[in-house]
């Protein structure tokens, strides 16, 4: 009851993480996101149900974990957390359970916790696959040690573009709240310096051990990171994108801009923007016009059509574009897929 954990994120992993910590009475629960509860999320964010759909996910979640243990005290922070305001807000409690969904926060959870000496209990999951650690040098390495500088942009896709398995939330959230009561109690032996791996398709739970980087920016003994980095710059999108507004008006402007859809034919059925070739990404470099063709892609919140964009400019395509927020953004009409689209550009191209 003494101890004061904040949980970043109120979805897959902080549904899991904060439910059992308030279950094993942890006095002070700060939960932070600034997101509001979606139908799409209650697949997987367990902490909400249908009648908190378009409530903020702190108040949800605040509404649940009291109702399970009335004496833990929820303290909400409806905001994103942010490299301005990582150190006031971690600051204030004992250590961090991570399940951002960003890479920009996972840094800056990264940094504010070694740099106030928080453990920060970091899970990650994608698809049928997760990874758990302990992250608290200089017992241990920090995020940084293992992971220097975010992947490039659109070089891994999202939860909301490739999909999570509901059930893997529960896996690593588990995993995850046992490390932190562990470090709050100090019985056991934590994830300190190694990280745990599972894949859920084979159902193995693999470890690989990791230690401090000497020339770790943030740990090591010539660390010249003095306060909460963003990832921005390191995650900047390379070349154009186009709002949804933007886009609009660009179709309606030029009739002959090649739009292609680079999401899988599974994701194909729910709509397609009117127009659009359907290509998947892995397939993009093959599009079959000029090299000259004004191209936009977009796919479904905006990572993989980054990245395809990217490989048609290193494969020598000259005006290419993507949209910003992915098919998630658009506000206009959709069309339903013409059969047989994906191997040839239709109508617009």
């Amino acid at each position: 009851m003494a101890a004061r954990a904040l949980v970043i994120g109120a979805g897959g992993l902080g549904s899991v993480t904060a439910t059992y910590l308030a279950a094993a009475g942890v006095g002070v629960i700060g939960i932070i996101d600034d997101d509001l509860v979606e139908e799409s999320n209650l697949q997987r964010q367990v902490i909400h149900d249908t009648a908190a759909i378009g409530m903020p996910k702190v108040a949800s979640a605040a509404r649940r974990l009291q109702a399970i243990n009335p004496s833990v005290q929820v303290t909400q922070h409806p905001v994103r957390l942010t490299a301005a305001n990582a150190l006031e807000i971690i600051g204030g409690y004992d250590l961090v359970v991570d399940g951002a969904d960003n890479f920009t926060t996972r840094y800056v959870v990264a940094d504010a916790c070694a740099l106030l000496s928080r453990p920060h209990v970091w899970g990650s999951i994608l698809r049928f696959d997760g990874q758990v650690s302990v992250w608290a040098p200089p017992a241990g390495p920090c995020y940084r040690c293992v992971f220097p500088q975010a992947p490039p942009a659109g070089s891994v896709a999202s939860c909301a573009e490739a999909g999570v398995l509901g059930s893997l939330c529960a896996a690593i959230g588990a995993v995850q709240s046992t490390e932190a009561i562990k470090l709050i109690t100090g019985v056991g032996r934590p994830l300190i310096g190694r990280l745990l791996i599972h894949d859920a398709l084979d159902a193995t739970w693999g470890e690989v051990p990791v230690r401090r980087n000497p020339a770790c920016r943030l740990c090591g003994p010539h660390a010249v990171i003095t306060e909460p980095e963003a990832s921005a710059e390191v995650c900047r999108v390379p070349g154009p994108r186009h709002t949804a507004s933007e886009l609009a008006v660009v179709l309606e402007q030029d009739p002959s801009v090649v739009l292609v859809d680079v999401r899988e034919p599974a994701e194909w059925a729910a709509g397609v923007l009117p127009g659009a070739i359907l290509l998947p990404l892995a397939q993009v470099s093959e599009l079959p016009v000029a090299r000259d063709a004004r191209i936009v892609l977009y796919c479904a919140a905006g990572a993989r059509s980054a990245a395809g964009a990217e490989r048609l400019r290193a494969a020598g395509f000259t005006d290419v574009a993507d949209l910003d927020g992915g098919i998630r953004a658009w506000t206009g009409p959709l069309s339903a897929p013409a059969e047989g689209m994906g191997s040839a550009p239709p109508g617009r191209a």
